[in-house]
């Protein structure tokens, strides 16, 4: 009884040091999940790396580091600069009276005189609507105001975020596999299936990064270039706004292009609005319709209705690193359902001779 009491007692405070060391790192989650997910899409590299190299894990973790920083976190970098002075630009533009999103919404209407009777269908007032909207678009501007004047503010805790999701990359990069193998030996889940929960968790994390990244990428670049095209103002902000809403499957890019495509048909300019329309049903949709099955769905092995509901909920629950979280718990959750109905989910039938024992 003793050593049961024994066993326990270190058991109980196993759990409430593992829970208390949570809590400790949570205000590093960002940099620690990233961190994690550079290792793991980097990993590729690693391996080419360590075959040309040899056995020189520290520089290959450098190297691999360094192409994660060129091709990954400098180009990221220059881009929130760019949104950044975009976003306080166009308020200063909505302060000044330059831009008035109201006039906009009144062209519509005088335009598409159908809309305002269609809603008052369904006892929807225009005028409160625009009223909504104007504000909705006025409290966007000013987000993009503090966020420029919080990242001047909080530059310090930026770059030490920067800095301390890649110095564990180069850890995580470097030991990986060690740290894989001990958790294995740890966890008392079982190897095989503790083997298959990491392997599925590198599998998604790689794909959603990927695939929805890769996908935000191309549908931004897409819709800043045709509204660089036609001239529309503020084409590199509405393409990162593009790139942005886009990690939102099936919604996506269309939430910025509808409105300044209908807009264009209220203010008369017909071509260029059939010309936005076009490339973004055809161009940008396809590029959502046919990349984000291929890139995230085939690789996750998730139904698109779960990559759907997983990836809204997770941006609900954890912010912009959702669109990896939400997909990523997906994942786990069936795997672990896999792996029950597999191992446990299989009643026995009973012969007559046991029954008739029984």
């Amino acid at each position: 009884m003793y050593e049961k009491l024994e066993t326990r007692t270190f058991l109980a405070m196993l759990v409430g040091v593992s829970l208390a060391f949570i809590l400790l790192m949570k205000p590093f989650f960002g940099p620690i999940f990233w961190s994690v997910a550079i290792a793991l899409i980097f990993y590729p590299v690693r391996e080419a790396l360590s075959r040309r190299l040899g056995d020189r894990p520290n520089v290959v973790a450098l190297l691999t580091l360094t192409i994660c920083m060129v091709i990954v976190v400098i180009p990221v970098i220059i881009l929130v600069t760019s949104l950044i002075a975009e976003g306080l630009g166009l308020y200063q533009k909505i302060q000044s009276g330059e831009i008035q999103p109201g006039e906009y919404i009144d062209k519509v209407n005088q335009s598409f005189p159908a809309i305002e009777a269609f809603l008052a269908q369904f006892d929807i007032d225009f005028s409160e609507l625009r009223d909504r909207a104007v504000s909705a678009f006025l409290g966007g501007s000013q987000f993009l105001a503090r966020q420029a004047l919080g990242f001047g503010q909080n530059t310090f805790q930026f770059f030490l975020g920067l800095a301390l999701m890649v110095y564990l990359a180069f850890f995580l990069i470097r030991d990986g596999n060690k740290l894989v193998e001990l958790m294995i030996r740890a966890l008392p889940l079982g190897d095989e299936r503790e083997r298959l929960l990491f392997a599925k968790f590198a599998e998604v994390t790689r794909a959603t990064v990927k695939g929805n990244l890769l996908i935000a990428i191309i549908q931004g670049a897409l819709g800043g270039l045709i509204f660089w095209i036609l001239g529309i103002t503020g084409a590199l902000l509405w393409g990162v706004v593009m790139a942005i809403v886009s990690l939102i499957p099936a919604i996506g890019a269309s939430l910025v292009w509808v409105p300044v495509a209908i807009y264009l048909f209220a203010a008369g300019d017909v071509v260029a609005a059939i010309v936005l329309t076009a490339f973004g049903a055809i161009v940008i949709g396809l590029a959502d319709n046919v990349l984000r099955p291929i890139l995230v769905g085939r690789d996750t092995k998730l139904p698109d209705y779960i990559v759907l509901l997983s990836t809204l909920g997770g941006i609900v629950m954890f912010g912009i690193n959702g669109f990896v979280m939400g997909p990523l718990v997906a994942a786990l959750f069936m795997a672990f359902w896999g792996i029950f109905i597999r191992e446990f989910g299989e009643v026995p039938v009973l012969t007559s001779e046991q029954e008739s024992d029984l």
